[in-house]
């Protein structure tokens, strides 16, 4: 293990145990009303110090989450029961809900990921009935660019151009962009080299 390597395990450490009193105060994530507050005060903490403690306190609190993640400055996750693989990295001013966001993807600032396409139910005379959570699921090394709305799931190695809105399920491996967000065109056509590692283009 490399010094650098440990010197970031050492600062995780530290980090974690700084937000481990607010992950018990708010149950672990399960007391909404508790979660949401610390989710947003630790959502306003600038600079790199501002990345460890939203990436320890979503350790702590998220159904999953990887340590190893990077968490800008003023996002915040809406439900406890997200999940991020390792290496994930989201840009400022995102707000996700129910989702599960595969490993070493990438999210650009003011993205926004709702819990699924739908959301609320009406009753026949037009009032809300409680609000039906879904899961957007994003694979693997995919980007989202900035100001997407992602209501559908993305396919592993997919690409979502910016302020695009995906309503409908996105495979892997294809370019999307638009309102609603469309494939243009598979990955092979922009590299290559990406769908031969995975076997894809003989």
């Amino acid at each position: 293990m490399s010094p650098r390597i440990i010197v970031k395990r050492i600062a995780q450490g530290f980090f974690v145990g700084m937000t481990f009193p607010s992950a018990v105060l708010c149950g672990f994530g399960k007391f909404f009303r508790a979660y949401i507050t610390f989710a947003q005060l630790y959502a306003l903490a600038p600079g790199v110090l501002g990345d460890y403690l939203r990436s320890a306190f979503y350790y702590l609190t998220l159904r999953e989450c990887s340590v190893d993640t990077v968490i800008a400055f003023g996002t915040f996750f809406s439900r406890r029961d997200a999940c991020l693989g390792n290496n994930v990295c989201i840009g400022s001013y995102c707000v996700i809900g129910r989702a599960r966001i595969g490993a070493r993807t990438q999210i650009a600032s003011h993205v926004e990921i709702p819990s699924g396409r739908y959301q609320h139910n009406r009753a026949a005379a037009g009032r809300f009935l409680d609000s039906v959570d879904g899961e957007v699921m994003i694979g693997e090394d995919c980007w989202i660019g900035a100001s997407a709305i992602v209501m559908a799931d993305v396919g592993a190695g997919s690409t979502i151009g910016a302020g695009s809105v995906v309503v409908k399920e996105i495979p892997p491996g294809t370019v999307a962009v638009g309102n609603s967000a469309r494939p243009i065109r598979p990955m092979a056509a922009v590299c290559p080299e990406a769908q031969e590692s995975r076997g894809e283009i003989r």
